[in-house]
């Protein structure tokens, strides 16, 4: 399974915030979108990419002071991206090795969405699953006859 499939199941659906918009302008996106990340677009390009990871840190370090900070100073800039002829094992050993649980799917300077970790999760089982009702469907279809082929 390639990452572009993983996005076709999932949904094209992009959250996106400018880098000068504060941090409790994205907190309050991510909580009302139910969305662990946001990517930053600065001049119809990807500047960066902004997570709870982040979020928390900063509140962490900055205390009460925290909702008014640009998204520019706290998001990871030029983030690690897939593309979408990634197949989904180098995409599970991209995210591990890295320590990711979103990646942006870029196809050149075009973003094609956002992979979570959750998403290649769920893919994986749907894969799983389906292979399994395959083999079950082969074995009870199975000939009698030791012969056929």
């Amino acid at each position: 399974m390639q990452v572009s499939e993983i996005l076709a199941i999932k949904g094209k659906v992009l959250y996106t915030i400018a880098p000068n918009r504060s941090l409790s302008e994205a907190v309050a996106i991510m909580t009302e979108q139910d969305v662990g990340s946001l990517v930053v677009f600065e001049h119809g390009k990807m500047a960066g990419m902004l997570t709870f990871r982040e979020v928390l840190k900063h509140v962490h370090s900055a205390g009460a002071a925290w909702q008014d900070v640009a998204i520019a100073d706290v998001m990871v800039r030029d983030p690690l991206t897939a593309g979408g002829n990634m197949e989904m094992d180098e995409l599970r050993r991209h995210m591990v090795d890295h320590h990711q649980r979103y990646l942006p799917v870029m196809d050149g300077d075009t973003l094609m969405g956002v992979i979570s970790f959750h998403d290649v999760a769920k893919a994986v089982l749907e894969e799983q699953s389906f292979e399994n009702r395959m083999l079950k469907n082969y074995i009870r279809n199975w000939p009698e006859d030791g012969n056929e082929a």
